[in-house]
């Protein structure tokens, strides 16, 4: 007898390791591998530093038409997790199959066909991600609401963290490898996480859920998710366009900030020391905290304010920004990884709650406009520092001038919003 969507091997533990496996895939290897394969791949020869950059811009610009797409399958999200996985599978594949024949081959036309196919492929890849993140997001919250298991929905996400921690951790130790070695033994892992979610996923077709999840690294209690504080959402008053657009260009500014450190750290730390099992912890330690973080605010910041979480958070993220700027040595990256990682979850999280609370009347369009906001200050980090390319700027490089734009713009955005908070605005 097949699995119905009221499936009967889908217990909430069942249900949230299917979503964690599905994240890791998408976020941990489709979406963030490059960034530590990204020095190696600078070693061998096969890239460039602005390469590099919209290599990673494309994958932004990729999540950004996956996040504004997604919706299609919202009648049908198991359907749209599958064939993302797969996607994800194929695409890191063949950045693989391209970058072996590029670094075998040498010659011009092939580390060209590398350079724009993998742009391409990364397009991909980001829709890809955005997709699974969705749909699996949609399908997971659903079943555990279901289930009245909905508190265990944020546990969800630490799949992001440990899929960093899994890639990071596969490039660290096999970093002496050639690069493309090691995009096929991503595929590899990729291959095997998609099979297992597939394998598992109950058959049939999702009914459309009332509260479907939007587009974007959803992380706030799905029993807030159109609720106002005080219960009743037909109670909460609207709250116009001028109540939140401040959040959003802040939430934009976020995105900005912290994608520069999430792609660049590893490659600040081969700058320092050549051995990918000394510049290769770089990007493990940011895993680990991002899935730390996760769970220490789902346990202990419940009650916080949310905006003095956002606060906080983005404070600390603007100094773990701005630390390689300070300081050259292993030890600052590292700490820089701690403190970026560590927040940049979590800001997540406290914003998408906050947006929630001030819209709480309709918060969709809202939180549509703060998707929006993310995917274009993650594309603005990449594409800042190929359009500075070689040049110097009041003594910095590209990253270095793009990271003290970043956490300038961190440190100001903290300061509004604590105003925010300090007020009760």
């Amino acid at each position: 007898m097949n699995r119905s969507v009221e499936g009967d091997a889908s217990s909430p533990t069942d249900v949230v390791l299917l979503g964690v496996v599905a994240l890791i895939v998408a976020m941990g290897i489709g979406r963030f591998a490059f960034t530590p394969i990204l020095p190696l791949m600078l070693r061998d020869g096969t890239l460039v530093a602005t390469d590099g950059a919209q290599w990673a811009a494309a994958n932004y610009l990729g999540y950004l038409l996956g996040a504004l797409t997604a919706r299609r399958f919202s009648l049908s999200p198991m359907f749209g997790l599958k064939i993302a996985l797969i996607g994800i599978v194929l695409t890191t594949f063949g950045v693989g199959g391209l970058d072996g024949i590029a670094f075998r081959e040498g010659a011009d036309f092939w580390v060209v066909a590398l350079r724009w196919g993998g742009v391409i492929l990364r397009v991909l890849s980001g829709v890809f991600s955005a997709w699974v993140l969705v749909c699996a997001s949609s399908w997971c919250l659903a079943e555990l609401a279901r289930r009245q298991a909905a508190q265990a929905g944020a546990w969800i996400y630490t799949g992001v963290g440990l899929g960093i921690v899994i890639s990071g951790t596969l490039t660290w130790l096999g970093g002496r490898q050639p690069a493309h070695w090691l995009w096929l033994e991503l595929g590899v892992l990729c291959a095997l996480g998609a099979g297992f979610v597939i394998a598992r996923l109950p058959t049939g077709r999702m009914v459309h859920p009332q509260n479907p999840v939007i587009p974007n690294r959803q992380l706030a209690d799905p029993e807030q998710s159109s609720q106002a504080p005080g219960g009743d959402p037909r109670q909460a008053p609207p709250v116009g366009t001028g109540g939140c657009w401040d959040f959003i260009l802040c939430y934009g500014i976020f995105a900005f900030g912290y994608i520069v450190p999430a792609t660049f750290l590893p490659a600040m730390a081969r700058q320092l020391v050549d051995d990918p099992l000394v510049f290769g912890l770089t990007w493990p330690i940011f895993g680990l905290a991002a899935t730390a973080s996760v769970a220490a605010a789902a346990r202990w910041l419940s009650a916080w304010p949310r905006r003095t979480v956002w606060a906080v958070a983005q404070g600390v993220l603007a100094l773990g920004a701005a630390l390689p700027l300070f300081t050259q040595a292993l030890w600052g990256l590292a700490l820089a990884a701690l403190l970026v990682g560590g927040t940049f979850m979590v800001i997540t999280m406290a914003a998408l709650q906050l947006i929630r609370e001030r819209a709480a009347a309709n918060p969709t369009p809202f939180l549509a406009r703060m998707t929006i906001a993310f995917a274009t200050g993650q594309i603005l980090g990449p594409l800042l520092v190929r359009l500075i390319g070689e040049s110097r700027v009041m003594g910095f490089d590209a990253i270095g001038l793009t990271t003290v734009t970043a956490a300038s713009m961190l440190a100001l955005s903290s300061v509004w919003l604590w105003r925010d908070n300090v007020l009760g605005e």
